[in-house]
């Protein structure tokens, strides 16, 4: 049993009253717990057990390749994958699994993750009430910190039977879950202790864009580091506000793009066209792109990016080109390519609207 760490607020019951109130006035699961002055994950685990509130949860066991290799028979399922800038949902059948130790693949047709069992802390089947008074059933996992990792959600099209067997079958009354607090980041080493000729060397060196992290280890670099010891050849920063003419013509001219998005726990990938993207505007600054297609949402903060990269990697197939968006904490948030398979050329379309994208 885990001692819950994280506890402001005086008891569950006052956690749940003050969530509940956040969440009349309109924000978001994740804000409405900042706004009590919890994570996510310790809002969620004060809502186990019986009360009057509207969100209920039921902590699950943490047996989490087991949970989601059982979620095939419920057919379509969202997966939602998130981190403090983009939201990235994909429908699909959670059906493909492979595993090796701490680390999992899911990949079909419609669902493709990259799961790190080794960040995900918590889990719970969560009820609440949806728009028109449905339910909104979920699935919902957290990192030590609160931090969600992954969720899924019903569609209308779900085999709720199915669902509810699953969610009885893990459901783990003996959990009692808690979350700590996060360590400070690890501070970057200064430029001129990275030995940038032969991070550049190595860098021209590559036959495949998963060398790309081993040689971050090697040099001792950080991500957006080796893009400014490398700038000029290998990457070239571009205008914070760039993505918007990617999406608008990725979608225009029919160019089919891979966006993948991470949390700490698990990195969510959609590849194909986009088709419909909308920009909105929201009172109180926040500032979205978004991607609303049958079967694929994305949802951006364009005000939350601090930095957007071109970055070419050469491989064996040829010059692999993507786009990166980072946040003020440094993090890589979203990630585009173009769709390609190993053996393939990258698609000459993709290449030309990247390389056409405006600088900083």
């Amino acid at each position: 049993m885990n001692a819950v760490v994280e506890q402001p607020l005086a008891d569950h019951a006052a956690i749940r009253q003050a969530f509940a109130q956040a969440r009349a006035q309109g924000l978001r699961a994740k804000d409405a717990a900042q706004s009590v002055g919890l994570s996510e994950g310790a809002v969620v685990a004060a809502h186990v057990g019986t009360h009057a509130q509207p969100l209920k949860a039921l902590a699950l066991a943490p047996q989490w390749f087991e949970i989601l290799s059982a979620l095939a028979p419920c057919g379509t399922l969202m997966a939602l994958t998130r981190n403090e800038s983009v939201v990235h949902e994909k429908d699909g059948i959670y059906q493909g699994f492979s595993r090796e130790g701490q680390v999992a693949l899911c990949n079909n047709d419609d669902i493709d993750l990259r799961i790190f069992f080794f960040q995900w802390h918590a889990g719970f089947a969560v009820t609440e009430p949806g728009q028109g008074g449905a339910a909104q059933r979920s699935l919902q996992f957290f990192n030590q910190h609160g931090v969600a990792v992954h969720k899924i959600y019903v569609r209308p099209s779900t085999d709720l039977q199915a669902w509810e067997a699953v969610v009885q079958r893990f459901a783990d009354a003996q959990q009692d879950y808690g979350f700590v607090p996060a360590k400070p980041r690890a501070v970057v080493k200064d430029d001129a202790s990275i030995d940038a000729a032969g991070l550049r060397q190595a860098w021209a060196n590559m036959q495949d864009t998963h060398e790309f992290f081993g040689m971050l280890r090697h040099f001792e670099c950080e991500r957006q580091q080796s893009f400014r010891l490398t700038r000029g050849e290998f990457c070239e920063p571009l205008h914070l506000g760039a993505v918007t003419p990617l999406l608008q013509q990725a979608a225009a001219a029919a160019v089919p793009i891979i966006v993948f998005v991470g949390s700490k726990g698990c990195i969510q990938i959609h590849s194909g066209p986009v088709h419909h993207i909308k920009p909105m505007q929201m009172p109180g600054g926040a500032d979205w792109i978004n991607v609303l297609d049958p079967g694929f949402n994305l949802h951006l903060r364009r005000d939350l990016i601090t930095a957007a990269w071109l970055v070419r990697k050469p491989t064996s197939d040829g010059v692999v080109t993507s786009v990166e968006l980072f946040d003020a904490s440094g993090d890589v948030v979203a990630m585009f390519f173009g769709v390609r398979h190993p053996g393939e050329l990258e698609l000459p379309a993709w290449r030309d609207l990247a390389e056409s994208l405006p600088r900083a």
